[in-house]
C-alpha cells in the first residue's frame, strides 16, 4: 500500500439528473447547466448515473449528446449503463455516435447482472426472451468487440446503390480504450482488467470473504483496485477512478451545511456493517471544509491508489446545492489534493 496518496492528475464529478415529473426539462437542463460550470470550473469530466423508471436520467447517452454540444473540452461519462436494459449492437451505435459528435470525449461506464426488479419489468422490456437473455459478462464482451471494430455482420459492399459495412458505423477508433467496467466486487475488478477496461470504483463495495480488509471499505476498495491492475496489462498504469460522496462546506450558508450534515448522518447508520443478501458495505459520506476532506482522503486506503476521482454528487440536493459543492470542490477541495484545474 502506498505510504502517501498520488497527487491528483483528473478531477470529475457524477449527477443523478433528478427532476420533476410534471416538468420533467427543468431538471435536464438544470443538469446540462451543472456539466457547462464543470467545464468553466475546470472539472476534467462529468458522470451521469444510469436510472430506468425513476425521475433521474433514464437516457445517458442523449444526455451527454446534448451536453457534447454545449462543451467543448470536458469529458463525459457514464456511471453506469446496466447492460441488462440494452442491446449491445444498438448501444455500440449510439456511444459511436455521441464520441464522434463530441470529439472523442466519452467515457461509456457500463456494469452487469440482471435488471433491477427484473420479475416486474422483464414482460415490457423482452417479452419474447426474458427467460433466456444472458446477463453475464458476456454482455460486455459483446459490447467491447463491437466498439473496438469487431465483425457486426457477415456482408459488406454495395447491395444496388447502398454500401453497407461488416462494423458498427460510425467507427471511432479511441473509444476502445475509454470503455469503463463499474464494479463492486473483487470478481469484476480482476474481469475488468484482463479485458482492458478502466474500472470505475464508487461509494459501494461487495464485502465477501474473499477480500482483504475484513469489513473495512478503504482496504477492501484498495484491494480490488491492486487486483484489477494485476490483471491489466497496462499494469499499475491503468485506469482507475473513485467516486466517494464528497461534500465541501467551505462556502456553503449554515442553513446548507445543517442539511449536509444531517443528510450524512442518516445515512452513516447502513457504513457499519454489511447490508442485504449481496453483503453491500458503504462508505460515509464525507462532509465538512476541504481541508478536513483533504486530510480523511489521504489517509484513505482506496483513494492512496488513485489519481483520478468522479466525485458523486448527494442525491436529494438542489441546483444551488451543487453549484455551491461543485465551486468549493474545483476551487479548495481539488487544488488541497494537488490537482490543477484544466484549461
Amino acid at each position: 500500500m502506498p505510504l502517501t496518496s498520488r497527487p491528483l492528475r483528473k478531477l470529475g464529478f457524477l449527477t443523478i439528473g433528478l427532476f420533476d415529473e410534471h416538468d420533467p426539462g427543468r431538471g435536464h437542463e438544470s443538469t446540462l447547466e451543472i456539466i457547462e460550470l464543470g467545464e468553466r470550473l475546470g472539472f476534467d469530466s462529468a458522470w451521469l448515473r444510469h436510472r430506468h423508471l425513476q425521475y433521474g436520467i433514464s437516457s445517458p447517452v442523449a444526455v451527454m449528446a446534448a451536453a457534447s454540444q454545449r462543451t467543448r473540452r470536458i469529458e463525459l461519462g457514464t456511471a453506469v449503463i446496466p447492460l441488462g436494459w440494452e442491446n449491445p449492437l444498438r448501444l455500440a451505435e449510439d456511444l459511436a455516435t455521441v464520441d464522434v459528435l463530441s470529439g472523442g470525449r466519452i467515457n461509456p461506464g457500463v456494469s452487469v447482472g440482471p435488471p433491477m426488479h427484473y420479475d416486474r419489468v422483464k414482460e415490457a422490456l423482452y417479452p419474447d426472451t426474458a427467460d433466456v437473455e444472458d446477463f453475464s459478462y458476456q454482455r460486455v464482451r459483446r459490447l467491447l468487440d463491437l466498439v473496438r471494430g469487431g465483425r457486426a455482420s457477415d456482408f459488406d459492399g454495395t447491395e444496388g446503390f447502398e454500401v453497407f459495412s461488416h462494423r458498427v458505423q460510425p467507427h471511432s477508433p479511441g473509444l476502445g480504450r475509454r470503455l469503463w467496467y463499474g464494479g463492486a466486487s473483487l470478481g469484476s475488478a480482476r474481469w475488468a482488467g484482463e479485458h482492458g477496461m478502466n474500472f470505475l470504483t464508487s461509494s459501494v463495495v461487495k464485502a465477501a470473504g474473499e477480500e482483504a480488509g475484513g469489513h473495512d471499505f478503504a482496504a477492501i476498495q484498495a484491494s480490488q483496485i491492486r487486483a484489477f491492475r494485476e490483471r491489466h496489462p497496462d499494469g499499475d498504469a491503468a485506469r482507475v477512478s473513485q467516486g466517494l460522496v464528497v461534500i465541501p462546506t467551505d462556502s456553503a450558508t449554515p442553513e446548507q451545511r445543517a442539511r449536509y450534515e444531517a443528510y450524512a448522518a442518516e445515512r452513516l447508520p447502513r457504513t457499519a456493517t454489511p447490508q442485504g443478501p449481496a453483503r453491500l458495505l458503504f462508505a460515509p459520506d464525507l462532509v465538512g471544509t476541504s481541508e478536513e476532506i483533504a486530510e480523511r482522503l489521504r489517509a484513505h486506503a482506496g483513494f492512496r491508489e488513485v489519481d483520478e476521482v468522479a466525485f458523486a454528487l448527494p442525491f436529494a440536493f438542489g441546483h444551488e446545492d451543487y453549484v455551491q459543492i461543485l465551486t468549493d470542490i474545483a476551487g479548495r477541495l481539488g487544488p488541497a489534493l494537488g490537482w490543477s484545474p484544466a484549461g
